[in-house]
């Protein structure tokens, strides 16, 4: 696909919803969005999560959705939706992380939970409601709006061989994933999703994360490097959300609000859907295709990573109460989740890779 056909491909391939006639006393939201419109999994989400509003409430509440830049520039979505200029953005939580750092545990943090484990410790292990209170002090209601699974670690021109090749790197890379490369040596820098593709061809970055093979080849960056990492040691299921301006939403009728919620949970099992599906099929496409070398850390990369991450998360819940409460519920989430793993979805992976049946 390129890099310009997935702008009006895939918003074509948004939710199918009839014309809404307009209601008597109707709302009109508006909606930002960190994406670029029509970008494959988060731009083709956020309209479906939209439109699906708009459909169940009988066009009682309608939301016009506007792409990265159309009304905010995309790391300014959180503010918007806090100071009211949009009634809603879509995005994900560690965009916004200079306003709290505890705001990375709800995106995701290094070595942490799947997308399934989050959504769990989310909806039904307290993770919801220090969600809310971390957003509280912005006005800003936060919903978990889906998934895109396990990430990929990146597209270099150059193999990662040893801890030196990391030296001086310029790379784009989101979240505290970021900050555990900075500490052992890479520039890190983070490039709006819209502008990876070109800071790759200008030599303006060595190495670049988006998310997975779906969206790196839409955006054009295995034209760009050849390495492909796998997968991301920072981003095992980084959440998505639906951010909600507090005051228009308890503005709200409590049926609204219902609908509202419902959207939100609806779009989270479709988008992790979406990406599951999609990152299989483009990931045989990439790999028949050829030209791109699949790699793996190797292992005394991978342990400074660990070693640096587990720093970088003493650090941050060192840093306030709430980010201690946080740090505290996260982890015993994450250490529930990874002993039952190891004898449910590890030994299944394992069972399944040694004795296919297809």
């Amino acid at each position: 696909m390129k890099r310009r056909e997935f702008i009006g491909g895939a918003a074509a391939g948004a939710l199918a919803m009839p014309a809404l006639a307009r209601a008597d006393g109707a709302i009109e939201w508006k909606m930002a969005t960190a994406w670029p419109k029509g970008a494959p999994g988060v731009g083709v989400n956020a309209q479906r999560l939209a439109d699906r509003i708009g459909a169940m409430s009988g066009g009682r509440l309608t939301v016009k959705l506007f792409g990265a830049g159309e009304l905010v520039p995309p790391f300014e979505v959180f503010d918007a939706v806090s100071q009211g200029t949009c009634e809603m953005g879509h995005g994900t939580p560690y965009y916004w992380q200079g306003k709290n750092p505890v705001f990375h545990y709800f995106t995701g943090v290094p070595f942490g939970m799947m997308a399934p484990e989050m959504a769990g410790w989310l909806q039904f292990g307290g993770g919801q409601a220090l969600w809310e209170e971390a957003y509280a002090p912005f006005g800003v209601v936060p919903f978990y709006a889906g998934s895109s699974g396990v990430q990929a670690g990146g597209w270099f021109r150059k193999e990662v061989n040893s801890l030196d090749d990391l030296k001086g790197l310029k790379f784009r890379i989101a979240g505290l994933g970021g900050e555990v490369m900075r500490r052992l040596g890479a520039s890190v820098v983070l490039t709006p999703p819209g502008e990876i593709f070109t800071a790759m061809k200008n030599n303006t970055i060595d190495a670049a994360e988006w998310v997975g093979p779906w969206n790196d080849i839409a955006f054009g960056l295995n034209k760009a490097a050849r390495y492909y990492y796998l997968p991301a040691f920072h981003e095992a299921g980084p959440a998505l959300e639906l951010a909600v301006n507090r005051a228009k939403f308890e503005s709200l009728a409590p049926d609204l609000k219902d609908i509202v919620r419902g959207a939100a949970m609806a779009s989270a099992a479709e988008t992790l859907a979406d990406f599951t599906f999609h990152n299989a099929e483009a990931f045989a496409g990439l790999v028949a295709a050829g030209g791109t070398e699949l790699r793996t850390w190797p292992e005394p990369v991978a342990e400074a990573m660990a070693e640096a991450a587990r720093a970088v998360l003493a650090e941050l819940a060192a840093s306030s109460d709430l980010a201690g409460r946080v740090a505290a519920s996260y982890g015993r989430a994450l250490d529930h989740a990874r002993a039952w793993s190891k004898w449910s979805d590890v030994a299944m992976l394992g069972l399944r890779n040694d004795h296919s049946v297809g």
